[in-house]
């Protein structure tokens, strides 16, 4: 991602996207030690210490990031993917078997805080709804791809498959639950208190067991390679060989001991600072990939609207968040308004440029033959 956004946007987003893409990974990291933490400790009703799981997690993690990654990933992967993937439909399933209740569709805004919709929802969701993590990861697995043909497949398809398991639990939690019990319930024992009552709510004692196993192992495996593609991508840009052990080490214990410091931060709190690089990372992503869509000349509108919508959304938030400039409402849309035309002119005067210079080069090519 750093390369290809200094290829394209030019070098400072290079060295921006370098720092936020960290950054991003390493609260990526965080939160996914928390959350599965959090899931593990209610599973077992407090048999074993919070601190103990959360110490065991991490250890998993500092061996899968840096073995080699058909070693331990590549191994537990497809095994924790299914188990995901069943968990979701058994709660899917179950919520029509059961016919509950599915809340009436309005625009009214519900929330019982009365936080705006937009752009709250789309930080929230996070990668439910569009990634930046995501974007850090496809260097990791093209690399594992046989066939250059299956890119769709992994790439596109399995976002969409994240996005249906993401709407399956939000029906879930919005049909069991109303808003001000869904507010209660969480501000009681977090998002994890929340899977674990829908899960053994619909699917009883084992079932509901092997649900919340598989919400576990979604952040699990989330947070791994987060880790693991930051210490690439810190190695990349300071030039540092990976082929040795030590040199994998002494760049990867800094980060987790600095997720382990921010473990002790309010997790709801961590999730917003997540959210907003999350978002603000699948803006630049998508303005990479729009930059090089329009520089062949193709259609880079797929791209560039929702780059466009991204850009918005993570400019409101950090306008208009208390931990961003806690700015009203309406002052923060217009704010971010005049920050997202601003981005979208650079946009358009730096694709004038890489296209005189891509036909500077083509018209080179051609005297060469010539």
């Amino acid at each position: 991602m750093p390369q290809l956004a200094g290829k394209f946007l030019g070098t400072f987003m290079k060295h921006f996207v370098n720092f936020v893409a960290v950054l991003l990974l390493l609260l990526v990291g965080t939160v996914f030690v928390t959350a599965p933490a959090g899931l593990l400790y209610n599973l077992m009703n407090g048999w074993v210490a919070l601190g103990v799981i959360t110490a065991a997690i991490f250890i998993y993690y500092i061996f899968a990031t840096m073995l080699p990654v058909d070693k331990i990933i590549g191994k537990v992967y497809p095994i924790l993917g299914a188990l995901l993937l069943i968990s979701a439909v058994g709660i899917g399933g179950m919520l029509i078997v059961t016919g509950a209740p599915i809340p009436e569709l309005t625009l009214e805004n519900m929330h019982p805080a009365g936080t705006a919709i937009f752009p709250i929802l789309f930080i929230t969701i996070a990668c439910g709804a569009v990634s930046g993590f995501h974007a850090t990861q496809s260097p990791i697995i093209s690399r594992t791809l046989q066939n250059e043909q299956n890119g769709r497949k992994v790439f596109y398809g399995m976002m969409i498959v994240e996005g249906i398991i993401a709407m399956i639990w939000a029906a879930a939690a919005m049909s069991l639950f109303y808003g001000q019990d869904l507010s209660e319930l969480i501000a009681t024992g977090g998002a994890g208190l929340v899977v674990s009552e829908v899960s053994f709510t619909l699917l009883g004692a084992l079932g509901g067991t092997l649900a919340v196993l598989g919400v576990i192992v979604l952040p699990i495996t989330s947070g791994d390679t987060a880790f693991r593609s930051a210490r690439m991508i810190i190695a990349d840009y300071i030039k540092v060989p990976q082929m040795k052990i030590a040199s994998r080490l002494w760049i990867a214990l800094p980060l987790f001991v600095i997720s382990f410091i921010l473990t002790t931060m309010d997790f709801t709190l961590l999730w917003r600072y997540f959210g907003v690089t999350n978002a603000a990372l699948s803006a630049i992503a998508l303005f990479v990939g729009a930059m090089y869509l329009a520089i062949q000349k193709k259609f880079h509108w797929v791209a560039l609207v929702p780059a466009t919508f991204m850009t918005m959304v993570s400019l409101t938030f950090i306008f208009s968040a208390p931990i961003g400039f806690g700015l009203a409402m309406s002052t923060a849309y217009l704010a971010a308004s005049i920050g997202t035309v601003i981005i979208l002119g650079l946009f358009a005067y730096k694709l004038k440029l890489n296209r005189a210079e891509s036909d500077f080069q083509l018209d080179e090519e051609v005297d060469k033959v010539a």
